[in-house]
């Protein structure tokens, strides 16, 4: 566990820290800044990361299937087929950033807000073509459990992130911002490409399979098999979507509220807050993620002001952070199930069970709550945040009771049908499971690895924002 747990949670605190040091930043630039990169960022979130997101986890359960059942010509096809399928999704979604400030003026935001938050995402757009290839190779090297690579280079890239991220602000204002973050996401790619040179040569199997996964002549991966993998990436794109839209669509709603420079730049703080919480419930098992959770209620609530002060010296965005953050904190209690739960469903290739969860807990319980209490009980921000807290607590309960309803005997023979029967030593674990009836199976069948992927959380891509 330990092998896999731990660098996926360091590549989520790591993906964490690039995004605090942009927010960190536009605070520094000023409270305008902020608030405009706030609303940039989360425009963004809702029409083009977390469509890429969730569409590249559709390759999650086929990836991790394929490996267990050593069916490694599937597995570099569906990371080429995933990768060409992101590309395409990102061209409509550039279209869209282009024209954000017209959309946002159409939708009555400031003005003066809405335009730093255009020029924001203007400076984004080649970020698209970094996540389309960044976001299948993270699915694609966890599904092995051989996540070292990319924490390795993600580690490399965010040393430079600083500087870069200073001297470009320095230069150009908030586009430096945006250059800054999508000029890391490259770099970080970089690393990787290296590290997939370096160890061509080497005995490690798991980097000749992504080096085998790189374009070539053969395009005939490309030209059928795409049935599955679109099955599995649409809800599992409409289940990412619906939690990730919730926490932008708050941040919009902040835009109209009796202050929306103040309630917008707090919401940053507070999207960056929730980013950082749920990494140790996506890098591991309950156990670890509830030690985690723990951690982060205690770090919220005791250390609610030096935390704001991070992003801000503004006194007004400084009073409403430390009086959210504290609800923010309890909602990570409940975001521990649910994002280990989630990793489960994922796992187990039912993503739309996971989508309806997430619309019934975020749009019928959680959206009706928010925006009653923050625009009719006039608690505003305030009203939001417990909102997102009645989501959380109602998702992470639907969660449970899917997990331990879950029959594993039937998803076991599920793994089977998806990936096929890769060698003989597949079929000995799935005549195991009908024998035994059990699902505790040693080895690396395609159901043992299935299992093993089916136990285990995804990334903050997922659950995070």
């Amino acid at each position: 566990m330990k092998d896999v747990a731990l660098p996926i949670a360091a590549i989520n605190i790591i993906s964490y820290m690039k995004s605090m040091v942009s927010v960190a930043f536009l605070g520094r630039l000023g409270p305008l800044e902020l608030a405009g990169g706030a609303l940039a960022i989360g425009f963004t979130n809702i029409t083009g990361y977390s469509v890429l997101s969730g569409l590249a986890l559709g390759m999650e359960p086929i990836s991790s299937q394929a490996y267990g059942s050593h069916n490694f010509a599937l597995l570099s096809s569906t990371l080429r087929r995933a990768v060409l399928m992101l590309l395409l999704v990102s061209a409509p979604i550039a279209v869209l950033w282009l024209h954000l400030l017209p959309i946002l003026l159409l939708l009555q935001q400031d003005p003066s807000v809405a335009s730093v938050a255009a020029q924001y995402c203007l400076f984004s757009l080649p970020d698209l073509i970094a996540n389309s290839l960044l976001q299948p190779i993270r699915i694609h090297l966890r599904s092995q459990g051989n996540p070292q690579p990319l924490m390795y280079s993600s580690l490399l890239s965010s040393l430079l992130h600083l500087p870069l991220t200073y001297f470009l602000t320095k230069t150009l204002g908030v586009p430096g911002v945006s250059v800054a973050a999508f000029a890391t996401n490259f770099n970080t790619l970089l690393f990787i490409l290296a590290y997939m040179v370096i160890t061509k040569t080497s005995a490690d199997h798991k980097s000749e399979h992504l080096y085998d996964a790189l374009p070539s002549k053969d395009t005939s991966s490309l030209k059928s098999g795409w049935g599955p993998l679109i099955k599995l990436a649409l809800p599992s794109c409409l289940a990412v979507c619906l939690e990730w839209w919730w926490y932008e669509l708050m941040t919009l709603a902040s835009g109209y509220l009796s202050n929306p420079r103040v309630s917008l730049a707090a919401s940053a703080i507070v999207i960056q807050t929730t980013s950082l919480m749920p990494v140790p419930p996506a890098a591991g098992a309950m156990g670890l993620a509830a030690a985690g959770s723990c951690i982060a209620l205690r770090g919220a609530t005791l250390g609610r002001e030096a935390w704001g002060r991070v992003f801000t010296d503004d006194t007004e965005v400084l009073k409403l952070t430390k009086t959210v953050l504290p609800i923010i904190g309890l909602c990570e209690l409940a975001n521990c199930p649910q994002t280990t739960g989630c990793g489960v469903l994922r796992g187990s290739a039912r993503p739309s069970t996971g989508a309806a969860i997430n619309f019934y807990s975020f749009y019928v319980v959680g959206a009706p709550v928010a925006l009653l209490l923050a625009f009719v009980f006039n608690l505003g921000f305030v009203g939001l945040c417990i909102g997102l807290l009645t989501a959380q607590i109602t998702c992470a309960a639907l969660i449970g009771v899917v997990t331990w309803r879950t029959n594993w005997h039937k998803e076991a023979m599920k793994a089977t049908d998806l990936v096929g029967r890769g060698e003989e030593e597949n079929e000995e674990v799935v005549k195991m499971v009908k024998e035994e009836g059990s699902i505790t199976v040693a080895g690396r069948g395609g159901s043992g690895q299935f299992l093993e992927e089916a136990s285990g959380a995804g990334d903050v891509e997922g659950g995070g924002r």
